[in-house]
C-alpha cells in the first residue's frame, strides 16, 4: 500500500469507476488528491516522499545510488535499501533494526514481512555463515516462458571453439524474442558468472538476430 501514500503534485483525472458513477453527473471525472497503483507518477512520488523522510531520520543517500540510505549510531551503521515499493534494511546491531521498523510503521502504513529470502526472483539463505543466493525459481520460469522444459541438458553453455559473428547470410528471427531470451539470462548472471562470457558474446548480435544466434542462445538454456 505504499503507493496510496503520496500527494501528487500535479493535476490527474480519472474516469469515474463502475459502481461510483455520479448520476447526475455521468460525464464528469475525479480529480486525484493521491498516488494509485498503476499511475506513472506513483514510483516517483513515493521515492521522493520516503527519500525526504530517511534523511529528515539522518540517514544519508548514496551518491552513486540514490536507493541505498546509510545512518550512522557511534560504531553501529544501519543500511536501508528500496525497491520499488519493497524496503530492505539491514544492521550491525538488532536495535538498530527494531528502532526503524518502529519509525517508519509509525509514519507510513505498511506491513513488516520479516527476515528477507526472496526478492526480484532472488532467494536468498545462510549457511555456514555465508549469505547465499539463487535463482532457480526464476530459472524454470525462464524454461517455461521460452518453451524450453522439454530439452535435453548439455554440459557446456556454448559449442566447443564455435565462434559467433554477424552472420549477414543467416535467416532473420524475431528481434523482440531474442532480446527477451537475451535479457532473460543476463540476469541470470548475477548468480551464475558462469554465463557471462557466452551471454554477452549473443548479446552483440541483437540488432539482426540469426537462426545461429538462436541457437547459441537456447544451448545457454539447455546448459542451465
Amino acid at each position: 500500500t505504499e503507493f496510496l501514500n503520496d500527494i501528487l503534485r500535479e493535476e490527474v483525472y480519472v474516469s469515474q469507476p463502475d459502481g461510483f458513477v455520479d448520476k447526475d453527473n455521468p460525464n464528469h471525472v475525479y480529480k486525484l488528491k493521491k498516488a494509485l497503483y498503476g499511475l506513472k507518477q506513483a514510483p516517483r512520488v513515493w521515492y521522493d516522499l520516503l527519500s525526504n523522510f530517511l534523511l529528515s531520520q539522518e540517514f544519508s543517500k548514496g551518491t552513486m545510488d540514490p536507493i541505498s540510505f546509510i545512518r550512522r549510531q557511534g560504531k553501529d551503521i544501519l543500511l536501508v535499501k528500496i525497491y520499488v515499493d519493497d524496503i530492505i534494511f539491514a544492521s550491525t546491531t538488532p536495535e538498530l533494526c527494531d528502532q526503524f521498523s518502529k519509525i517508519i510503521c509509525s509514519k507510513f502504513k505498511m506491513s513488516m514481512m520479516g527476515k528477507i529470502s526472496f526478492l526480484s526472483r532472488t532467494i536468498g539463505f545462510t549457511k555456514s555463515q555465508r549469505h547465499l543466493f539463487k535463482q532457480s525459481k526464476y530459472t524454470l520460469e525462464s524454461f517455461k516462458k521460452y518453451s524450453m522444459e522439454s530439452s535435453n541438458p548439455v554440459d557446456t553453455p556454448m559449442v566447443e571453439k564455435s565462434k559467433l559473428d554477424e552472420d549477414p547470410h543467416g535467416k532473420a528471427v524475431d528481434p523482440t524474442h531474442y532480446h527477451g531470451m537475451v535479457g532473460t539470462l543476463m540476469y541470470l548472471t548475477a548468480s551464475r558468472p558462469d554465463l557471462t562470457f557466452d551471454v554477452f558474446m549473443c548479446a552483440r548480435y541483437q540488432a539482426k538476430p540469426t537462426e545461429k544466434h538462436l541457437l547459441a542462445v537456447k544451448r545457454i538454456f539447455k546448459y542451465l
